[in-house]
């Protein structure tokens, strides 16, 4: 078969993408790459998911990507079911030609030939596994072009969001220090901003509400002064009257 992609990235980036192993892997959509494929594995390896014809297979295999004393590039690989006996084996030729507006045309030719569940999806359905293999191939070109394209600067700083300027940009609202500030609001709130001013958040936190929700003070207890107070015309009163009392008694006797 034969299937062409347009990415919107300049040749040059992609023929580094494709001598990288890492960047291949990352531009295969879904794989799951193995942590430690052995020394004689392909560059690329691990378990992929391809849904064909109303099938979903999990296979297991690699590739390699060579490059071509033409300009291209040759892709081979193959991959057993991980739960079945089937298998899968692709002889591919990629190329690359530049396009218009600094892209490039990645043009992909060659056969495959595969037996198992795959197959019996081919006899089902061939046109919904031919979709499905272009699918795969058109991901694969679009995600090269992703690993291909610059990274941004460093020193690029994102932009604000919306409305993130405006909030800056707003007008501060009058300190309570302006007299024209406690215009409109009552004397007892005006008198607590007021109050408030220079007081640290800890002491405002732990501020007695004033004004109307004010507690009610306790009713105040007489001290010792006012004790005395009481208790010094009590006495006199109480001494004239035993000094009438005594006299009375005299007179009597």
């Amino acid at each position: 078969m034969e299937h062409e992609v347009f990415v919107p990235v300049p040749e040059e980036p992609l023929r580094e993408a494709l001598a990288d192993p890492e960047r291949v892997a990352r531009a295969v959509p879904g794989l799951q790459r193995d942590a430690d494929p052995g020394p004689d594995a392909p560059p690329v390896t691990g378990r992929l998911k391809v849904r064909a014809g109303g099938h979903t297979i999990t296979y297991r295999g690699g590739l390699r990507i060579v490059a071509r004393g033409d300009g291209g590039y040759a892709v081979t690989g193959e991959a057993h079911e991980a739960r079945g006996s089937g298998a899968v084996t692709f002889s591919l030729v990629l190329r690359l030609a530049a396009a218009a507006e600094g892209g490039t045309q990645v043009a992909f030719s060659g056969t495959a030939s595969a037996d198992g569940r795959v197959a019996e999806a081919v006899k089902t359905s061939p046109q919904a596994v031919e979709g499905a293999v272009r699918r795969l191939l058109a991901r694969f070109a679009e995600g090269l072009a992703a690993s291909a394209a610059p990274a941004p600067a460093a020193d690029d700083e994102p932009s604000a969001p919306a409305g993130v300027s405006r909030v800056f940009e707003a007008e501060a609202p009058p300190p309570s220090l302006d007299p024209l500030a406690d215009a409109g609001v009552g004397p007892e709130a005006a008198h607590a901003r007021r109050t408030m001013i220079g007081r640290s958040a800890e002491e405002v936190d732990h501020a007695p509400p004033r004004g109307r929700y004010a507690p009610v003070p306790a009713p105040e207890t007489l001290g010792g002064g006012a004790a005395l107070r009481w208790a010094a015309p009590a006495a006199a009163v109480l001494v004239a009257s035993a000094i009438v009392v005594t006299r009375a008694l005299r007179k009597r006797r």
